[in-house]
């Protein structure tokens, strides 16, 4: 009996290895990373680094040459247009000036007037354009309301109005920039004339200079007391609140991308996306070498920010952020990873996943991003790809998720 289990045993033993031998060379399911195609939102966007940019700096400039006493402001220092003192010069003598220095004086008097002449129609053109737009805007919505025209006219007009009213408010800074200039002008050139010297040891020969505008001081050019001659650069000043966005795209993505498409901007520093507009897109595009060394033509894009202030205060002038410009935008999309797509021959194919067996599956797709791509034909929702396949998966292989 003894001998009989013995031999049962061995028998039991070598059916076990015989067996574990042939499980080894079995094959065995390839592990691989599985998604689920399904419908949803998906936005083709542009995505590109940027940088912020206040839309109206104003440079502060000696309008005579003398001495420039110690600049006190620091950046970041609030001013108050008219009533806050940037600096103050101490002009040189008049009766030291030659002749050019007081017709150069005058010079500029006559170019500061032809400057605010030339502004004001500027503004009456501006407020012109920007009542046609508001009053276009109020035509598409009553034609809406009566189901004429879709929401995207509306949009398309209200984007047009917000851009002239833009257009005006610039066009009222620069006059009142340029009737500061004429000011400015005209005091200095009144130090220049020898006639209205009078009683010099009653007469403050000091000429000050006030913040032509409200807002913050963005940078002090020059600091130290030091002898400046007639435009000079001293300070600049500007609104923070008056932010604009420039992005420089390819010029291949630009001819894509329409005013009023909405912008994403990521990596600004603050926990979450702000969302801003295109406002223009420039009409000349600039040569620019990339990181490898190779030549592009891109184009500056110019967003306006879309949230309220309290949102983006703590951006400030020449910061960096990354933007995602949608170009193409749809709510019911079926979509699929476009890390499940690969070539074979000129058609897109993907492995779908069929009782745990890869298939090679040929598809259509249409818009794409940069990480999911629209299914038009060859896919159903609910239904399972292979994403990153590797080599060792090919049509038929069995698989199993990772």
């Amino acid at each position: 009996m003894k001998r009989i289990i013995r031999r049962l045993l061995g028998i039991v033993i070598l059916a076990g290895v015989f067996a574990a031998v042939g499980y080894s060379f079995m094959p065995q399911p390839v592990g691989a990373d599985f998604a689920v195609v399904e419908r949803g939102r998906l936005e083709v966007t542009v995505d590109e680094d940027g940088k912020t940019r206040i839309r109206d700096r104003y440079v502060v400039s000696a309008p005579l040459a003398g001495r420039l006493l110690r600049v006190e402001l620091n950046p970041g220092d609030a001013v108050l247009a008219g009533k806050t003192l940037l600096t103050t010069i101490e002009p040189q003598h008049p009766e030291l000036l030659d002749p050019r220095e007081r017709s150069q004086a005058e010079y500029r008097v006559k170019a500061a007037e032809a400057a605010l002449e030339q502004a004001d129609p500027r503004q009456k053109e501006a407020l012109a354009s920007m009542q046609f737009a508001e009053s276009e805007l109020g035509r598409v919505q009553e034609l809406f309301k009566k189901n004429t025209l879709t929401k995207q006219d509306v949009e398309e007009k209200a984007m047009q109005y917000q851009m002239k009213t833009e257009e005006y408010k610039a066009a009222g800074f620069a006059k009142e920039i340029a009737r500061f200039e004429l000011e400015q002008a005209k005091a200095a050139r009144e130090l220049y004339k020898t006639e209205s010297l009078g009683d010099e040891s009653n007469r403050d020969w000091n000429f000050e200079i006030y913040s032509p505008i409200s807002g913050q001081v963005l940078n002090v050019k020059q600091e130290s007391s030091t002898v400046v001659q007639a435009g000079a650069e001293l300070l600049i000043v500007g609104n923070p609140a008056d932010l604009e966005l420039e992005v420089d795209v390819l010029s291949a993505d630009a001819v894509r991308i329409h005013p009023g498409a909405t912008v994403w901007l990521e990596q600004w520093g603050g926990d979450r996306p702000l969302r801003g507009k295109v406002r223009v897109i420039e009409p000349s595009a600039f040569t620019k070498i990339s990181a490898l060394g190779v030549e592009e033509q891109r184009v500056n894009v110019i967003v306006d920010m879309d949230e309220p202030y309290d949102n983006w205060e703590r951006l400030g002038d020449g910061f960096r952020i990354e933007a995602r410009i949608v170009i193409w935008e749809g709510n019911d999309v079926l979509k699929v990873p476009t890390s499940a797509l690969f070539r074979t021959g000129d058609d897109w194919t993907v492995f779908k996943v069929v009782d745990n067996h890869a298939v090679l599956t040929t598809i259509k797709i249409g818009k794409r991003s940069g990480l999911e791509a629209e299914v038009l034909e060859g896919l159903s929702a609910g239904e399972t790809v292979i994403t990153h396949p590797s080599d060792k998966i090919i049509n038929g292989t069995e698989v199993s998720a990772r």
